[in-house]
């Protein structure tokens, strides 16, 4: 019989009267049952993080940092159990959620070492008037309150792990909820935290229905908000709770520019392989996976070969098998709705260079060319195995379809020459351009956001501890400086 998996109140195992099954994309084999918290335990889990906001913000330093520094040492020792969990639960390929686990153990230990020097202060005069004589003020950061962390399924592990270690860091309580289809790889970090000395109460990982969440967004107890997941929800969240401080990593629609200076072989065979391995990683269910290619005219003819060869050498398959590049999206549900798509921008005038195939949750790797402006795929977020090309002219119209989007996250920008590269970034309306590269690279340390319908706030370690606190000034008096 499998186990029933508990979850997570102000630091303890805890069990609710009702379960639900989380079961694998792959073959629909039953991964684990998880018990669902009650609403007085819910209650319970807010109202002991809200009671332990003073208490966890003065705990010293090394404590949260010996706290973080434990949970990447376990998350480390257990990576195999837990790449092999993620994949089961998310249908990922095991390669690619060995890498989620690595980038989880970076993340705590980037979070261990902000802790310990977060909060130093800043020391400055205020005597550059005559009104300020002896006066100085000393700036320090303080906690907003407890926060809310609403995981998604893709990274169901390290983005988990970007809400709960920064939190940690600050010294904010904080609840995470994880995501309904992917609970299991949460529920690790809480049996990690559970081995740390950190105050009761200060985290809680609460696997609540998504039709309970409204009620947890209003609490007043819970006054930083920091989702991932669909534009559409993240911006109801924000619009529901105006007075909240809400960090939103939201959906992108990422283009990868090749411009005519990227024209040699060995450039163009780059570029391909990196398009195709990033446009159907993780299934395509990346906010920066590769949706969009912009190729200059150039190169364009001998560029869409070499792509779609690179990606017709995917491979699809069992996300347990170690060859395996590309396994099932999360639900056949989300296969359906890519092939729906799909369909449309087909039957729109697109032309299919490959792929355009379902078998149950699995979606073929596919690349499209001449895609009408206005159908659903030119528009918004896949979240899937799918792949458009448009041929342009030159720097300036590359960069203006870049920015022909309502989001903003990131680019990337295939160019040798350094003073294109600052163009781009003047340019491009998204968070963060990568040169020479696709736009889906993303180091766990870098501020990592958009702009527009991307959401607004910067996730990595430092910038999401900045966003849970806020400048504090004490201002000294009488003082010979």
């Amino acid at each position: 019989m499998t186990a029933t998996h508990a979850f997570w109140l102000a630091g303890r195992e805890a069990t609710g009267e009702a379960t639900f099954d989380v079961t694998s994309p792959w073959d629909g084999r039953l991964v684990g049952k998880v018990s669902v918290p009650t609403e007085a335990q819910v209650e319970e889990a807010v109202a002991a993080a809200h009671a332990v906001v003073d208490e966890f913000a003065a705990t010293p330093a090394h404590v949260r940092a010996a706290a973080l520094d434990h949970v990447s040492k376990r998350l480390a020792e257990r990576t195999e159990e837990i790449a092999q969990l993620i994949s089961a639960e998310n249908g990922k390929p095991i390669k690619w959620a060995r890498g989620e686990v690595g980038r989880a153990v970076s993340v705590f230990r980037f979070a261990a070492e902000e802790a310990r020097r977060f909060n130093g202060g800043e020391a400055q005069r205020l005597d550059t008037d005559a009104g300020g004589v002896g006066r100085l003020a000393l700036t320090r950061r303080m906690p907003k309150g407890v926060v809310l962390g609403i995981a998604p399924f893709n990274f169901p592990l390290n983005l988990s792990a970007h809400k709960v270690a920064p939190a940690i860091a600050v010294g904010a309580p904080i609840i995470l909820k994880p995501a309904p289809a992917t609970p299991i790889s949460s529920l690790i970090l809480g049996e990690l935290l559970a081995e740390t000395d950190l105050p009761a109460g200060s985290w809680s990982v609460l696997t609540v229905p998504n039709d309970r969440m409204p009620a947890l967004v209003q609490d007043e107890r819970l006054p930083v908000i920091s989702f991932t997941g669909s534009d559409k929800v993240g911006y109801a969240i924000q619009q529901s709770v105006p007075h909240k401080h809400c960090t939103l990593e939201l959906g992108g629609n990422a283009a990868a520019v090749v411009l005519g200076d990227w024209a040699s072989e060995a450039d163009l065979d780059w570029a391909a392989t990196r398009i195709a391995t990033f446009s159907n990683y993780q299934g395509g269910q990346s906010c920066i996976s590769v949706q969009r290619v912009i190729a200059d005219a150039s190169v364009y003819d001998r560029l869409v070969p070499k792509i779609v060869a690179a990606v017709e050498a995917q491979g699809t398959g069992d996300p347990s098998d170690d060859t395996t590049d590309v396994g099932p999206l999360v639900s056949e549900d989300a296969a359906k709705r890519v092939e729906s798509w799909v369909d449309e921008a087909v039957n729109d005038g697109a032309t299919l260079l490959t792929g355009g195939k379902r078998d149950g949750a699995t979606y073929a790797p596919t690349v499209l060319a001449d895609l009408p402006a206005g159908t659903t795929l030119a528009c918004e977020e896949v979240f899937g195995p799918v792949l458009t090309l448009k041929k342009v002219d030159g720097e300036a119209e590359a960069f203006a379809e870049v920015n022909n989007s309502k989001f903003g996250l990131q680019a990337g920008v295939f160019t040798h020459d350094l003073q294109t590269a600052f163009r781009a970034h003047r340019a491009l309306e998204v968070g963060g351009v990568v040169v020479g590269d696709v736009p889906s690279y993303r180091a766990d340390q870098m501020p990592y956001g958009g702009v527009k319908q991307s959401g607004v706030g910067r996730e990595g370690v430092k910038y999401a501890m900045d966003d849970y606190t806020y400048e504090r000034v004490l201002v000294l008096t009488g003082l010979a400086l």
